[in-house]
């Protein structure tokens, strides 16, 4: 019992050191918060519903993170115009957030048809500067929902 005792008093004092060295290099501010204060979820975007019941968030803050719910083109176009509009969408999103594609960490693609990969990838390229996100690109089985021939979303750091 007296071992278990001392284990329990060490880990304390070694907790107790690592807090003041973090406080001693300006970490200390962010421990002193409370976890929830920090990392609480905010919806910030619309909410989209369905028959008064909430169906998903247009965007989600959490912490130092943006999530963006997936954007489309619901009007007849091509993949050229479907891929420009649904970039700016995501584009005013995150401006509206105080982010920027610039900040972009991740993006999910689903096209309607893979075939439409080469011509999606002209649009896109260069839209989040020069250091571009992560990317997942699939074809969805069965479409894209609504008449989009792509939805993209993704995740974004804030300041």
């Amino acid at each position: 019992m007296q071992q278990m005792k001392n284990k329990t008093s060490r880990r304390e004092s070694f907790k107790k050191i690592g807090m003041g060295l973090a406080g001693l290099f300006g970490v200390g501010a962010m421990s002193a918060m409370k976890k929830d204060d920090v990392l609480r979820k905010e919806v910030v975007g619309d909410i989209v519903t369905d028959q008064d019941i909430p169906m998903y968030s247009g965007a989600v803050r959490h912490g130092n993170t943006l999530y963006v719910s997936g954007k489309g083109a619901q009007f007849e176009g091509d993949i050229k115009t479907h891929t420009d509009f649904t970039l700016k969408e995501l584009e005013k999103e995150l401006v509206n957030n105080g982010s920027s594609m610039e900040k972009v960490l991740k993006v999910n693609v689903y096209l309607a048809d893979i075939a439409d990969y080469k011509v999606m990838n002209e649009v896109y390229r260069g839209r989040f500067g020069a250091n571009p996100p992560v990317r997942t690109t699939v074809a969805v089985y069965g479409g894209v929902p609504g008449i989009s021939l792509v939805e993209m979303d993704c995740i974004a750091a804030l300041d």
